[in-house]
Protein backbone atom coordinates (compact mmCIF):
# COMPACT_ATOMS: atom_id res chain seq x y z
CA UNK A 1 0.00 0.00 0.00
CA UNK A 2 3.17 2.51 0.77
CA UNK A 3 3.86 2.85 -2.96
CA UNK A 4 0.28 3.16 -3.86
CA UNK A 5 0.62 6.14 -1.38
CA UNK A 6 3.70 7.25 -2.80
CA UNK A 7 2.46 7.32 -6.70
CA UNK A 8 -0.60 9.10 -5.07
CA UNK A 9 1.85 11.60 -3.73
CA UNK A 10 3.64 12.06 -6.97
CA UNK A 11 0.42 12.71 -9.14
CA UNK A 12 -0.30 15.44 -6.46
CA UNK A 13 2.99 16.40 -6.80
CA UNK A 14 1.80 17.52 -10.59
CA UNK A 15 -0.83 19.16 -9.14
CA UNK A 16 0.69 22.45 -7.72
CA UNK A 17 2.55 23.27 -10.81
CA UNK A 18 -0.37 23.03 -12.63
CA UNK A 19 -2.37 25.27 -10.17
CA UNK A 20 0.56 27.55 -10.41
CA UNK A 21 0.18 28.19 -13.80
CA UNK A 22 -3.72 28.28 -13.73
CA UNK A 23 -3.24 31.15 -10.97
CA UNK A 24 -1.62 32.92 -14.12
CA UNK A 25 -4.45 34.00 -15.66
CA UNK A 26 -6.82 36.41 -14.36
CA UNK A 27 -9.96 34.14 -15.77
CA UNK A 28 -8.84 30.69 -13.30
CA UNK A 29 -6.23 32.33 -10.59
CA UNK A 30 -8.29 31.93 -7.46
CA UNK A 31 -9.35 28.17 -9.01
CA UNK A 32 -5.53 28.00 -9.45
CA UNK A 33 -4.09 28.87 -6.40
CA UNK A 34 -6.84 26.44 -4.33
CA UNK A 35 -5.73 23.31 -6.62
CA UNK A 36 -1.95 24.40 -5.48
CA UNK A 37 -2.88 24.84 -1.98
CA UNK A 38 -4.92 21.26 -2.08
CA UNK A 39 -2.25 19.73 -3.87
CA UNK A 40 0.72 20.51 -1.73
CA UNK A 41 -1.10 19.30 1.11
CA UNK A 42 -2.09 15.72 -0.45
CA UNK A 43 0.52 15.18 -1.72
CA UNK A 44 2.81 15.97 1.56
CA UNK A 45 0.64 13.56 3.09
CA UNK A 46 0.05 10.47 1.38
CA UNK A 47 4.31 11.10 1.04
CA UNK A 48 4.36 10.76 4.89
CA UNK A 49 1.75 7.85 4.50
CA UNK A 50 4.90 6.12 2.04
CA UNK A 51 7.43 6.74 4.22
CA UNK A 52 5.90 4.53 7.28
CA UNK A 53 6.69 1.54 4.65
CA UNK A 54 9.43 3.06 2.36
CA UNK A 55 12.73 4.65 3.03
CA UNK A 56 12.96 8.29 3.37
CA UNK A 57 15.70 9.12 0.25
CA UNK A 58 13.78 6.51 -1.88
CA UNK A 59 10.31 8.44 -1.04
CA UNK A 60 11.99 11.62 -1.75
CA UNK A 61 13.64 10.67 -5.26
CA UNK A 62 10.33 8.87 -6.50
CA UNK A 63 8.19 11.71 -5.30
CA UNK A 64 10.32 14.68 -7.19
CA UNK A 65 11.13 12.36 -10.06
CA UNK A 66 7.30 11.50 -10.38
CA UNK A 67 6.55 15.48 -9.90
CA UNK A 68 9.03 16.54 -12.48
CA UNK A 69 8.48 14.33 -14.89
CA UNK A 70 5.00 14.70 -15.00
CA UNK A 71 4.75 18.40 -14.67
CA UNK A 72 7.40 18.18 -17.84
CA UNK A 73 4.63 16.53 -19.69
CA UNK A 74 1.94 18.49 -18.84
CA UNK A 75 3.67 21.57 -19.96
CA UNK A 76 4.02 20.20 -23.20
CA UNK A 77 0.58 18.22 -23.71
CA UNK A 78 -1.37 21.51 -22.22
CA UNK A 79 0.70 24.73 -22.48
CA UNK A 80 2.47 23.98 -25.79
CA UNK A 81 5.94 24.18 -23.73
CA UNK A 82 9.42 23.47 -25.83
CA UNK A 83 9.98 19.49 -26.41
CA UNK A 84 12.91 18.92 -27.59
CA UNK A 85 15.26 15.55 -27.92
CA UNK A 86 17.52 16.66 -24.81
CA UNK A 87 14.60 17.46 -22.90
CA UNK A 88 12.93 14.31 -23.61
CA UNK A 89 16.54 12.60 -22.71
CA UNK A 90 16.71 14.19 -19.74
CA UNK A 91 13.03 13.18 -18.50
CA UNK A 92 13.43 9.66 -19.34
CA UNK A 93 16.36 9.48 -17.34
CA UNK A 94 14.54 10.31 -13.85
CA UNK A 95 11.75 7.67 -15.20
CA UNK A 96 15.05 5.16 -15.93
CA UNK A 97 16.28 6.12 -12.36
CA UNK A 98 12.72 6.20 -10.21
CA UNK A 99 12.18 2.21 -11.85
CA UNK A 100 15.58 1.37 -10.77
CA UNK A 101 14.67 2.74 -7.33
CA UNK A 102 11.91 0.84 -7.16
CA UNK A 103 13.50 -2.48 -8.43
CA UNK A 104 16.01 -1.73 -6.12
CA UNK A 105 13.89 -1.67 -2.96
Amino acid sequence: MAWVYLLLAGMFEIGWPVGLKMAQSPDTRWLGIFTAIICIGLSGYTMWLAQKEIPMGTVYAVWTGLGAAGAFFVGIIFYGEAASLMRYMGVLLIIAGVVTLKLAY
